[in-house]
């Protein structure tokens, strides 16, 4: 498996390093002028009509000792052959997540990436201070869901995460499935945090595989960790909230969910229990109702048809085979040109605008392959994202 050159992984830690720059600010840079090599090229005043005129002398500036010292650090951690680096414009990069609307540029990963583009992907979240019914339901499920095929997302915190996780690692051990589990974290992928969780996150990079947006070296901030949420929840077909309170990290998860159009479930409790009250509100505003795994298979699996990618890659660790889920594969364009697919999204798109589910039933493509692709289009010059999710071709 290819791993990025080092000059390419020098130019996105040149641009996501700056100060203050952003995803948001960086997906309006890399639109305006394709990749960061071409960023890196622009004159300050056509940088400075994208964004501020601070950032704009920065990204012109030299690089610093701290580009130097995160360059130093990101090359030794690639040493490791179970070490990743993965950008927007990488055919590794999670075709689900490129679908939501606040995509990281750049996501650190350590294990079996392809797990990351699985086509039955599931979250489950809950409270860290977890009830031992909580604990039990956590790990059922998430047993129960990879017997039946699925990886299991979750954040690696304590309580339901946890449990999550080795639920799923447990489905693995018994040679069940080729699911296993996808560990979001919120420090740097060369950090443990909580440290209790060390063995169980060991485990994880052998047998799953571990994943950050944050730079190596991040130490354990409150305000990261809410941030991941979304990447929990964009990697996923669908999320679980196991318990959790009605002021909860759990609830940002459900609500991101929603918003990026996944199925949102949740396990209904005791009325006497305050860690029961956050799902029963997930379940009256909408949130489908479960009582065992089955419910959510019944879901979740009629849609896994029409999934960007395999469960299981040619490319994985594992050499377990994998039958129980269809997929549809998906070109990668080369640095040549447009790929087959790409051709294909650009005759139907036409030179009029077009939003995205008129595009989809022109081109027959599932949403996540179709999202994915006008990513590379857009960073390639030859598409434009307008206002309400609508596309049309530049013109040159």
């Amino acid at each position: 498996m290819m791993k990025i050159a080092e000059d390419d992984l020098a130019d996105w830690l040149r641009l996501l390093l700056v100060d203050g720059l952003g995803s948001m600010t960086a997906q309006k840079l890399l639109r305006a002028f394709g990749l960061p090599y071409n960023i890196l090229k622009q004159s300050h005043g056509t940088l400075a009509s994208i964004t501020s005129d601070r950032i704009a002398t920065d990204l012109r500036a030299p690089p610093g000792d701290a580009f130097q010292k995160q360059m130093d650090l990101a090359l030794a951690w690639l040493n490791s052959p179970e070490n990743h680096v993965l950008t927007l414009d990488s055919p590794y990069y999670p075709q689900f997540l490129l679908s939501t609307a606040d995509p990281p540029p750049l996501l650190y990963a350590k294990g079996r990436i392809d797990l990351l583009n699985g086509a039955a992907n599931l979250a489950i979240v809950g409270s860290r201070n977890a009830t031992a019914q909580g604990i039990s339901n956590a790990e059922q499920f998430a047993h129960e869901l990879a017997a039946g095929g699925m990886n299991i997302v979750s954040g690696l915190a304590l309580g339901i995460d946890a449990a999550a996780h080795r639920g799923a690692l447990a489905a693995l051990a018994k040679n069940q499935v080729c699911g296993s589990t996808i560990a979001v974290i919120g420090t740097g992928c060369d950090i443990v945090y909580p440290a209790r969780n060390r063995e169980l996150a060991h485990q994880i990079a052998q047998e799953g595989v571990i994943v950050s947006e944050f730079h190596l070296g991040t130490p354990a901030m409150t305000a990261n960790f809410p941030r991941r949420n979304r990447i929990i929840s964009g990697l996923a077909q669908g999320v679980l909230v196991v318990e959790a309170a009605l002021k909860s990290g759990s609830l940002i998860t459900a609500r991101q969910a929603a918003e990026q159009n996944r199925e949102v479930f949740a396990i209904p409790g005791s009325i006497h229990s305050p860690l029961a009250r956050g799902c029963h509100s997930l379940i009256r505003q909408g949130a489908k109702l479960v009582e065992s795994a089955k419910d959510i298979l019944e879901e979740i699996k009629p849609l896994l048809s029409v999934s960007a990618h395999s469960l299981c890659s040619a490319e994985s660790s594992s050499a377990t085979s994998c039958t129980s889920v269809e997929s549809a594969s998906v070109e990668v364009s080369d640095a040549a040109g447009t790929s087959d697919v790409q051709q294909r999204i650009l005759t139907a798109l036409g030179f009029d605008p077009c939003d995205l589910d008129t595009l989809a039933a022109r081109t027959t493509l599932p949403i996540a392959v179709l999202s994915a692709e006008l990513m590379m289009l857009e960073l390639d010059g030859r598409v434009e994202k307008r206002p309400g999710n609508v596309f049309s071709q530049r013109v040159h």
